[in-house]
């Protein structure tokens, strides 16, 4: 146990051995005490997760990265060999065996990392679906990739950095100049992109909603990265952008707790006081409906042709269909109501007969 080889002492040898074998034959189970208490803190957020699910995405990639950790930690406890202390191309055997070790560590650590992220966007996607919500998957996905993305670009610059030892700041300099140049290019599309995490974020509408723009009135049919489609009332499909339909103001009329309805009756002056007072409580017993949440009717003017009522009522946010029925039965009731009180509109024509009369009739 005391003999030396290659400057270090069987027993060294022995222990590294052991406590990698040890690690690797149990990294499946400290992975899985781990990601129990990890779990345990994600559970406080979003008590509907599966540890199942969270186990399968997350356990073989932390314990990989655990083994290969504590790998690493053991043989750093050894002394390098001075007879493979040789050059390879102008660079040592050590050095390369650095720059690999440093490598696989990053790597595996960011696989770790996208992992966690696929596991996060399963939990808002699940969470999503729960509440009805179906039309943010698509964005979440889009996110996903981008946060990935994100992720492996961090991960070459580290290894660029702590493996090869390169200078990343004129690397990110290069990039930071590319990355202006490519969003000056792409100037429009970049403000329409941002507009929809701004329209995901904030959520002023979402598809299947009627909304009215300053242009455009319609039906949100789709919500995509770079633009929003509608079917306007005229059932054409308008595309507008995103960067538009952030800024501009908007009216979802979906969204409504009431809708409203006018009406007004200009009347002959030629009608009695008592008639006029009759018309109103009748109209205002034809408003007295389930579905009208608030009413009023008023003699409202007085012109030299017409005396004038005005009738206004909210309904509840029923469907358009049936609030136009509704306004029909009740303009309906209101004509009846005035011919049986015989109550003319004004303006009401009237014919003029004229009979010639014949000499000596």
């Amino acid at each position: 146990m005391n003999r030396e080889v290659l400057n270090n002492l069987v027993g060294q040898y022995i222990l590294v051995a052991a406590i990698i074998l040890f690690v690797f034959l149990v990294k499946k189970y400290i992975a899985h005490y781990i990601a129990q208490i990890i779990f345990r803190f994600v559970k406080i957020q979003w008590k509907t997760i599966d540890i199942k699910t969270f186990r399968e995405l997350v356990t073989k990639p932390l314990g990989l990265f655990l083994a290969i950790l504590v790998t690493v930690v053991a043989l750093d406890k050894l002394t390098f060999p001075e007879i493979l202390d040789f050059n390879l191309y102008r660079i040592s055997l050590k050095e390369l065996i650095r720059m690999v070790t440093n490598a696989v560590l990053i790597i595996t650590f960011f696989r770790f990392v996208t992992k966690c992220i696929d596991f996060i966007v399963l939990i808002l996607k699940d969470h999503y679906i729960q509440s009805g919500d179906t039309t943010n998957a698509p964005p979440i996905f889009f996110f996903k990739d981008f946060i990935k993305v994100l992720a492996g670009l961090m991960a070459i610059i580290l290894v660029l950095k702590y493996s090869f030892g390169y200078d990343v700041k004129g690397l990110v300099t290069g990039l930071s100049i590319v990355g202006a140049a490519i969003a000056l290019a792409l100037k429009e599309n970049l403000e329409n992109l941002i507009a929809s995490f701004i329209i995901f974020f904030d959520k002023p509408f979402a598809p299947g909603d009627v909304v009215k723009t300053n242009a455009v009135s319609g039906t949100i049919e789709k919500i995509g990265l770079r633009s929003t489609r509608i079917r306007s009332d005229a059932k054409t499909y308008i595309t507008v952008p995103n960067k538009q339909m952030a800024d501009t103001i908007l009216d979802n009329l979906s969204v409504r707790t009431q809708r409203r309805a006018d009406l007004t009756l200009s009347i002959s002056v030629s009608t009695a006081p008592d008639k006029v007072q009759s018309l109103i409580e009748g109209i205002k017993k034809i408003l007295e409906r389930d579905e009208i949440v608030d009413s009023s009717a008023l003699f409202s003017d007085i012109t030299a042709s017409a005396f004038v009522i005005n009738c206004t009522y909210f309904t509840k946010p029923i469907p358009m269909a049936e609030f136009n029925e509704a306004k029909t039965q009740i303009n309906l009731e209101i004509l009846n109501l005035l011919e049986q009180t015989e109550i003319d509109i004004s303006g009401k024509s009237s014919d003029i007969n004229i009979i010639k009369v014949k000499d000596g009739e």
